[in-house]
């Protein structure tokens, strides 16, 4: 059985770090469960009753509360009382508890401080400011799981790469199958950072893995996103490898299919920023006196392991002159799109331009970035 332990002040512990490693959270007298993505949420409460021995439905040890109805002499009463039947601790869990702990504050605070014996309080919030007297308690002996997904910059580095750990866990523990690194890579290349569509990926994948329960690149790009997905990443291919034509084509097909230009440019940036910053780290190489390869300096700008054959060569295609020019034109091109270029066709004209600017030229001589 899991007992209550009080614990150092320390940063909150996020929800993918619980999931993969739950032994290294205590599951103190007070859990708050901070967030808006319901998925994370939701597994993050099946994960502490794991370790507390309860399940979801009410009764043998568990009892749900809503937050908006709660009073908080009824959820006292439910951490205080014991089955006969069930498990010696009580459990209670107060469901989008923002309204609960406002109207209760001070009385939560009281109870931080002389919780109930062989109970433990989960309060699940949309918001939890760290600097209240109350959040400042529960950071000392209590538990702060995080279920939010940051929007940029350095958090959501940290928590891509989570992501990407978790997802191979899941893999491993749930479905029996090897998630391939290079795998999990594209997934987010091909999906949006959503966790629940992932780990739905993932099963639907697990089924398909075959024989050798292994989860690879090649069945990820095989059966992942569906066909716009797949031509929108063949046009991207086309398009830095110049072939202007057919990726005009591709990109007719897409739009005739009721694909936005708008949503096409940031599958397009993503692989097109990682050129130019390619570039970069070469020419940064050159100016310091130091020997790189075009390989390296795409490994540095974050392409995918699986693709840096091909990478390598578009690069080349690409040229040291245009290279340097792309953050330019992608940032023109993302400002078009919301000035006046903002209607469909408008829009799909930029993409078009971008796509030529690619093009191969007749009399180029393609050597090193």
């Amino acid at each position: 059985m899991v007992t209550n332990m009080a614990k150092a002040a320390s940063d909150r512990v996020s929800a993918l770090e619980f999931l993969t490693h739950p032994e290294k959270t205590s599951c103190a007298a007070v859990c708050v469960v901070v967030g808006d993505d319901a998925f994370l949420r939701h597994e993050v409460r099946l994960g502490l009753g794991s370790r507390l021995g309860v399940g979801l439905s009410d009764g043998m040890g568990l009892t749900t509360c809503e937050g908006k109805t709660a009073q908080l002499r009824d959820v006292m009463d439910a951490l205080c009382e014991r089955s006969l039947f069930g498990e010696e601790r009580q459990v209670v869990v107060v469901e989008d508890a923002d309204p609960f702990v406002k109207t209760y504050r001070d009385k939560l605070e009281d109870y931080v401080e002389r919780p109930a014996a062989d109970a433990v309080l989960i309060l699940e919030v949309k918001t939890w400011p760290g600097n209240t007297r109350l959040a400042k308690a529960i950071a000392k002996t209590g538990t702060t799981i995080t279920c939010q997904i940051p929007q940029q910059g350095r958090e959501l580095t940290a928590f891509t790469k989570q992501l990407k750990d978790w997802l191979i866990h899941v893999a491993k523990t749930q479905y029996e199958v090897e998630l391939k690194r290079p795998a999990v890579d594209l997934l987010l290349e091909l999906l949006p950072t959503e966790v629940g569509i992932l780990c739905q990926e993932v099963s639907k994948l697990s089924l398909l893995a075959g024989d050798k329960q292994v989860i690879d690149a090649p069945l990820v790009r095989d059966n992942v996103g569906g066909w716009r997905t797949r031509k929108t990443w063949d046009m991207i291919d086309a398009a830095a490898e110049g072939r202007a034509a057919e990726a005009l084509q591709q990109l007719d097909r897409l739009v005739a299919a009721g694909e936005e230009p708008h949503a096409l440019l940031p599958q397009m940036a993503s692989t097109f920023r990682k050129f130019a910053a390619a570039a970069r780290v070469f020419q940064q190489a050159e100016l310091a006196g130091r020997k790189t390869s075009l390989r390296t300096a795409l490994q540095e700008a974050g392409m995918l392991p699986f693709k840096l054959n091909a990478a390598e060569a578009q690069l080349k295609q690409i040229g040291r002159e245009r290279a340097n020019q792309l953050y330019e034109w992608l940032l023109a091109a993302d400002l078009e799109l919301k000035g006046h270029n903002s209607t469909k066709d408008r829009a799909r004209r930029v993409l078009e331009t971008l796509v030529v600017r690619l093009a191969k030229q007749a009399k180029v001589t393609v050597g090193a970035v």
